[in-house]
């Protein structure tokens, strides 16, 4: 078994996200079967002594038959009315199957502000941790019934591999209807009779070269290449990942043995620099000079007002902001020292021309996360 697999094995605090066909279908909304399958699971991995936390999709899926449509929702009104029958009866059938063990489930119901806005991110931390050391099994979900399309995490898979550094997990684990990462579509075959080939390890962007990832299903907002975006977050975030069917949750769950993994970065980015580079909203830009890319993205050096030569957007202090060069290509981010319309007035001028007031850097380098 590879040092990855031995990792996901032997972690003691994991996030597994299960995806919307793994629990749901069009005609008969919420598969209770599947559902107790999965937290059998889920529970003889507890009980070998790890911490898990539970991402749950399948709210819209489990609230479709109920409402008696015949297709997943397109438009936002009814999305959040499937939503909202949904939810409860996803959190009662969680609470439900694991009350056969004896444990009680709570719901921690997120939007995407709720991880981009930093007081937000350190209220649902510290609720994540307190049910788990209450001895809670935590069921999260995006909170469908509000969020719009300018809020939205975009799936499911992305807020595991958020909530997996949010909580400080040793590895996180993506369980969905396939069973791992091929260099195509394992569904077609061709024209010489050859099909998709599995990719059981991923250490590097080199072993993702001609990876062709698809879109979702109709249950489903994710597909391959979300999946594959997660895995890459989250891998580097310092937080290990295996992908697999959920139909093979038993195993992947107790050996980690099938599906593919994806070896982790080796220095975990800290709380903050993760916030600032993956969660929090940029709310402007720094155009910034030859000079003071390369010492903010190769050198990680505070960038300092003689470096700055445009600023766009409207932005506070405190406020997290994209540092482009000249054609406009992102290049690092980072959290402002100064609002947008004092930082107008400093570009371009070297530290001892500027009041006392303004001497500070424009962005720290421990506030600063080069891309």
């Amino acid at each position: 078994m590879s040092d990855v697999r031995e990792h996901i094995a032997r972690a003691r605090s994991i996030v597994v996200k299960i995806g919307s066909s793994a629990l749901t279908d069009l005609h008969d909304g919420l598969d209770r079967t599947r559902l107790d399958r999965l937290a059998d699971a889920l529970e003889a991995r507890m009980r070998a002594g790890s911490d898990v936390i539970v991402v749950s999709s399948g709210a819209i899926g489990a609230g479709i038959a109920p409402l008696g449509l015949k297709r997943r929702p397109t438009d936002l009104a009814t999305k959040q009315a499937a939503a909202s029958v949904g939810q409860l009866a996803l959190a009662h059938a969680w609470g439900t199957s694991f009350h056969r063990y004896g444990r009680t489930v709570g719901q921690v119901l997120l939007t995407a502000d709720d991880v981009s806005n930093r007081s937000h991110h350190a209220n649902a931390q510290r609720t994540l941790d307190r049910l788990r050391s209450l001895g809670a099994v935590a069921v999260v979900n995006e909170n469908d019934t509000v969020a719009t399309t300018e809020i939205r995490f975009g799936d499911n898979d992305r807020l595991a591999a958020l909530v997996a550094h949010l909580a400080g997990a040793d590895a996180l684990v993506l369980l969905s209807d396939v069973d791992g990462l091929y260099d195509g579509d394992p569904r077609k075959v061709g024209a010489d009779g050859s099909r998709a080939r599995l990719i059981a390890e991923v250490n590097g962007p080199e072993d993702l070269d001609g990876v062709i990832a698809g879109s979702g299903g109709a249950l489903g907002t994710g597909g391959m290449a979300s999946k594959l975006a997660a895995a890459r977050l989250s891998a580097d975030a310092g937080v290990p990942v295996l992908l697999a069917a959920a139909d093979q949750a038993a195993q992947a769950l107790a050996d980690a043995s099938v599906g593919t993994v994806f070896a982790a970065r080796d220095e975990r980015l800290s709380a903050r620099r993760f916030w600032v580079r993956h969660a929090a909203d940029a709310r402007g830009q720094l155009v910034l000079d030859d000079g003071a890319i390369a010492a903010v993205a190769r050198r990680r050096r505070s960038l300092l007002a003689a470096g700055v030569v445009g600023v766009n957007g409207r932005f506070s202090d405190g406020d997290v902001v994209e540092l482009v060069d000249t054609s406009g290509a992102v290049c690092a981010r980072g959290v402002t020292a100064y609002a947008s319309d004092d930082v107008a007035l400093m570009v371009g001028r070297s530290t001892g021309d500027l009041p006392a007031e303004l001497r500070r850097p424009v962005v720290h380098a421990d506030d600063l996360v080069a891309l």
